[in-house]
This record gives structure tokens, sequence and C-alpha cells, in this order.
């Protein structure tokens, strides 16, 4: 299947004109679901997650990887790729098979597949629960299943997928902690399964916050999340994005 070329986004998901963005983006924003903190706009009030209290230190590792999944793609790698310590940030596709990691088959929801983000990141400066709690805090509405605001479908779900039993145990012992502090006002909805491969995205995919502030879906859901985390994590928030290629 022929892909769009660089530089036409994809069908899916709604492009306007910044010249139309302050009307659409309105309407958008006022159908979407409320956020973790109860808010109503279009993409969720962040919420600054407590520490986890269990994140064991990686001992003489020097680089680890963690894969993610909480909507679309776009967003999540962007707030990583602001990241200080996280050495690089690919979109893709984890939970199904590699003959159906392809954009156009994983959005019809039936290949297993959710569009993930691989998170290449060094334990000396930043730690696996850390990076699971700015995916908590800014990045995904934990609350919300099988979708994430304007995008729905199972490939849209929220997904921790642990490499090890360490990292299984630090998601949830954190997803515990989070519901024990009732730090969202609905039960967390994030799976966390065994990791069974990542398969990068096409590259007209990669670093589209990056390369397309302007787009009116980037301005209304992501732009608020890495701007969130600059707000909530300024020590761990660098300015110049991390490209991923």
């Amino acid at each position: 299947m022929l892909q769009p070329p660089a530089n036409t986004p994809p069908p899916h998901r709604a492009r306007w004109s910044v010249g139309a963005f302050a009307l659409v983006a309105a309407l958008v924003a006022s159908a979407c679901a409320g956020g973790a903190a109860g808010g109503g706009s279009g993409s969720a009030a962040p919420v600054k997650a407590p520490p986890p209290a269990f994140s064991p230190p990686a001992a003489g590792a020097t680089s680890q990887t963690a894969v993610l999944s909480g909507g679309c793609f776009w967003g999540v790698q962007g707030v990583f790729q602001h990241v200080r310590g996280v050495r690089q940030v690919l979109a893709g596709y984890a939970g199904g098979a590699r003959a159906t990691a392809a954009y156009e088959l994983v959005g019809t929801g039936t290949t297993g597949h959710a569009e993930s983000v691989r998170i290449v990141f060094d334990p000396r400066q930043i730690s696996y629960g850390e990076i699971l709690r700015i995916y908590f805090s800014v990045a995904t509405d934990p609350t919300q299943l099988n979708q994430q605001f304007p995008d729905e479908g199972p490939q849209y779900r929220g997904e921790i997928f642990y490499m090890d039993e360490v990292q299984k145990t630090v998601a949830q012992r954190y997803i515990a902690q989070l519901e024990a502090a009732k730090v969202f006002h609905r039960p967390i909805v994030t799976r966390v399964d065994a990791f069974s491969g990542f398969f990068p995205a096409e590259t007209y995919h990669q670093d589209y916050l990056i390369l397309h502030p302007q787009a009116a879906y980037i301005a209304t859901y992501d732009l608020p999340k890495v701007a969130a985390l600059r707000a909530l994590f300024p020590d761990l928030y660098r300015s110049a994005p991390l490209r991923a290629l």
C-alpha cells in the first residue's frame, strides 16, 4: 500500500489551517472528555503524580528501554523528546505481529497493536519510575479506556510493555500507589503487559510534533502536554527536543 508523501499528514486525524483553528478547536475542545483533574478542555488537565515509592536503581546499567502507549504517538513522543536523560524516542507499534505493523492496518483496530513509543534512556540520569511518573502526569490520561480524547479504538489504549520483572513490578506497584492515593478522579485503566516487540512507524510519523507545531491537532492536544512537562518537571525538561530522525 502506498504511503503518503513525507509532508502529507495521515488522514484519520483532522488537520485545519491556522486561520480556522480558533473556531474549530473551541468546538472540539468543548466536546472532549474531562481530564484527570476533571477539566473539560481538549487535553487532560495535568496532574503531578507523586514519585514512585518503589523504583530500584539499575545497578551498573548505562542504558534502558521503556515502551509505552497512551493515545496518538505524536504527543507521547513529543513529550519524551523534551525529557533530560532520554537518548531516543521512536514512534511505532507494539502489541501485535510484525506483519500488521503498518499505519493503515493498525488504524482498523483489529491488529492487536497500539500506537506506542520506544524510549531509550540513561538510568543514571532518569529512572524507569520517573519515566512512568511523567507518562501518568502529562503524556496520557490513564482513565480513558481504548481512547485518548478524539482518537478512539484499541490502538489508542494505554499500555505499559515491561521488559523484565523489575519493570513489571515498578509499573504495577506505581499504579496501585496512584490508585490508593486517588490521584485521578476515575480508575486507572492502563494495562501492564510483557513486551513482545516494537516496530517503528513510518517516517512521516516521526518527529511530528517538532515538524508540525501549528497543526490544529498538535496545538489542541499535544503542545499543552509539553507545556505541562516544563511547568511540572522543570528539572527534567530540556528545551531543545531530541530528534528521532
